[in-house]
């Protein structure tokens, strides 16, 4: 008997409309979707204050603040691995899709 231990690996996202059921089936969990809202808005808070102050240091820390919150609620809360290494650009954007579905009430904390 022959085993076939290859994995089927699923089909390659092409666009941000095939990518995003995809990353909001990755980000089910409360704390996760909050953790994430809030490196977003940190960030923007970040970009504004950099610009509006001159202060490189703002600038500077907008990757921690995105990753640092994105990062801990993919590890300690939704216990999967952050697409963010495989679809980067994708990944990024469906970020801040996520955070204005929220403001606009599309989407909630919980996920529906």
């Amino acid at each position: 008997m022959i085993e076939n231990n290859h994995k089927i690996q699923p089909k390659k996202k092409t666009s941000l409309k095939e990518f995003y059921p995809f990353y909001l089936s990755e980000h089910q969990n409360t704390t996760n979707r909050f953790l994430h809202f809030t490196g977003i808005s940190l960030l923007c808070l970040c970009f504004i204050t950099s610009m509006l102050f001159h202060n490189v240091y703002f600038f500077i820390a907008i990757p921690f603040v995105l990753f640092g919150f994105s990062w801990i609620g993919h590890l300690f809360f939704e216990r999967n691995k952050p697409s963010t290494w495989k679809y980067p650009f994708f990944n990024i954007a469906c970020d801040f899709l996520l955070f204005g579905d929220i403001i606009m009430g599309r989407q909630g904390f919980k996920s529906k």
